[in-house]
């Protein structure tokens, strides 16, 4: 349950990471003293890609991952790390929704969930658990797919019939064929309020990329990290964003 599943990041999901990671280091830099080891909690964490990242910018990190494959890939990613940046990684096996049986309330200053809401049964259950975690002052960080913007995709890529299907939808197909939820920005804000988490900043992840060749590398890459960074925190560009990143502050 994450937002970088499978064995190695394509194009599009490598933008999206390094979009999600950027207004993660902005949030983090606005709500924390400049230089305060933070304690990290990512549940789902796939690969690691933004535990590992926060690690190595001094954070003590904790990633909670159920799926074998991705237990192993952030292992492997996390021995071949300096021993001072090992040190501060941890690694449980387990499921996002039994956090309170892993860590007592409070206990992490920021608390990620990407890309795990929409593969859960019970998502509100799951984010209540969550709040539990996170200190005073604490930050939580929720990427979710948008469902306003569900038909987006398919109308970008010509598919009519995909494109009027999703209109209204509260699901929709993922890569590998499976149904998974959306969510809706003022639902979301809602439920985040509901946990005394309340929305303090939220930004749209992948507004022109759907349906666009990637480049690997190069000005060319840079130039539509660019873009989307500023769509990402633009009305009216975000709120047809592909996903949604959503931070919630803990008073």
């Amino acid at each position: 349950m994450s937002e970088d599943r499978g064995a190695s990041p394509g194009a599009g999901e490598a933008v999206r990471l390094e979009l999600v990671g950027r207004q993660l280091d902005e949030r983090i830099a606005a709500r924390f003293p400049l230089g305060k080891r933070l304690r990290v909690l990512d549940v789902g964490m796939g690969r690691g890609t933004q535990a590992l990242r926060l690690a190595r910018g001094g954070h003590e990190v904790t990633g909670v991952e159920r799926e074998p494959e991705h237990l192993a890939a952030v292992r492997a990613a996390a021995a071949a790390e300096p021993e001072g940046i090992r040190s501060r990684m941890r690694v449980v096996e387990g499921d996002g929704r039994d956090t309170g049986v892993h860590f007592l309330p409070g206990s992490f200053d920021v608390v990620l969930c990407h890309g795990v809401l929409m593969h859960v049964e019970e998502p509100d259950a799951l984010l209540a658990g969550l709040g539990r975690m996170l200190a005073p002052g604490g930050l939580l960080s929720v990427v979710v797919r948008n469902a306003d913007a569900l038909a987006m995709r398919p109308g970008l890529r010509g598919d009519w019939g995909g494109a009027l299907a999703a209109f209204g939808a509260h699901t929709y197909r993922d890569e590998a064929g499976g149904e998974v939820r959306a969510h809706r920005l003022d639902a979301l804000s809602q439920a985040l309020a509901g946990i005394a988490a309340p929305l303090v900043a939220w930004y749209g992840v992948r507004v022109f990329s759907e349906a666009t060749e990637i480049p690997e590398a190069g000005a060319a890459l840079d130039a539509l990290l660019a873009a989307e960074e500023r769509a990402g925190r633009t009305e009216p560009y975000r709120r047809v964003a592909s996903m949604l990143h959503l931070c919630g502050g803990r008073d």
